[in-house]
């Protein structure tokens, strides 16, 4: 059985490839056929051309088979063989191929479908830029990533302060990681160094700062994945349970508390606590579904949904009278008071 990732501190009250692109498939100019008159042509001629039309036809209906085969392929794949498909089958990955993913988007009858699309475009588009620029591209181990995006955070001292004296840090910290990620460096190797890091900071139990940095670093990677798929429409309609569940996601761990009790019913907000949780439930599914068992960042996405729900099960616990007196006082100045 796979060991729980820890994401969060035990004292805590707990696309890049834009599919903007793929829609511009869709507004490509792709050129106006003019047909010529056939009064004038001979019937010879005449036939000539009808043989030379079907076999065209014929041989762009095969080539659209060839196309749709390969996509419902790749709509059926992990990322490991996604990969692996992009790899045998480059040269597929031409205009013709893009335009017609783009019109299969475009014709589905289901949002699901849609953004099915939309999710396989954008990976497709990832794995192709990077295999075409890999000849160009500096092969980093695992550790090199991870080092890189910790840099902006790590002082000279032995000691690690967190959080950082610098605020800014923070800031350059996320925008690293946010670029690696766009380049595919966070891979299963980086969320496996990260882990391994992070199990032998918690063992040596002298270096809080580290164990608090380290836990950052996975908590802004779910953060990033999490939040590259929207569920808060459905055709016009908002779906509020849904916007809340993705403002959280989006949100720094440090600020969860002040948006829980300006969101839910049972402090100042709107939204059912029971339907918070319900859309954290479905959240986890559609990750169960879409990661491979058993990963890192399988893993890593479902602690990140979970610590969520426990941050709000705290906040609910605290307002319902189900914790000490000091801490449900605390907390009831922090709803009714200025924060």
């Amino acid at each position: 059985m796979a060991t729980a990732i820890c994401l969060f501190t035990s004292s805590s009250t707990s696309h890049v490839c834009s599919f903007l692109q793929c829609r511009r498939w869709n507004n490509r100019m792709l050129g106006q056929v003019k047909f010529t008159s056939l009064n004038f042509v001979g019937l010879k001629q005449r036939r000539n051309l009808i043989c030379a039309v079907d076999k065209d036809a014929e041989k762009s209906f095969k080539k659209t088979v060839e196309i749709d085969r390969l996509i419902d392929i790749l709509r059926d794949a992990d990322d490991k063989e996604i990969q692996q498909l992009v790899v045998e089958n480059v040269l597929a990955f031409n205009e013709g191929f893009w335009i017609r993913l783009a019109a299969r988007t475009e014709t589905c009858k289901s949002e699901d479908d849609k953004r099915d699309y939309e999710e396989l475009a954008a990976v497709l588009m990832s794995v192709v830029d990077r295999l075409v620029h890999k000849t160009k591209e500096k092969i980093e181990s695992a550790t090199d990533v991870l080092k890189a995006i910790l840099e902006p955070v790590i002082e000279e001292e032995e000691e690690i302060p967190w959080p950082p004296r610098n605020p800014d840090a923070l800031v350059l910290m996320q925008k690293e990681l946010n670029q690696r990620e766009q380049e595919g460096q966070l891979d299963e190797g980086f969320l496996a160094e990260v882990n391994a890091q992070l199990r032998q900071a918690k063992e040596d139990g002298d270096k809080p700062g580290l164990e608090a940095m380290l836990q950052k670093v996975l908590q802004l990677y779910a953060s990033r994945v999490l939040s590259k798929r929207s569920y808060a429409k459905k055709g016009n309609e908002v779906l509020k349970p849904e916007q809340f569940l993705e403002t959280l996601i989006q949100a720094p761990e440090t600020e969860w508390n002040k948006l829980l009790l300006n969101g839910l019913t049972i402090a100042k907000g709107d939204i059912l606590p029971q339907d918070l949780y319900a859309v954290v439930k479905k959240r986890i599914e559609r990750v169960l579904i879409r990661t491979e068992g058993g990963s890192y960042q399988q893993r890593v996405l479902i602690e990140y949904l979970k610590g969520i729900q426990s941050r709000g099960e705290e906040i609910v616990n605290a307002l319902q009278g189900r914790m000490n007196t000091k801490d449900r006082s605390l907390m009831r100045i922090y709803v009714y008071g200025d924060f």
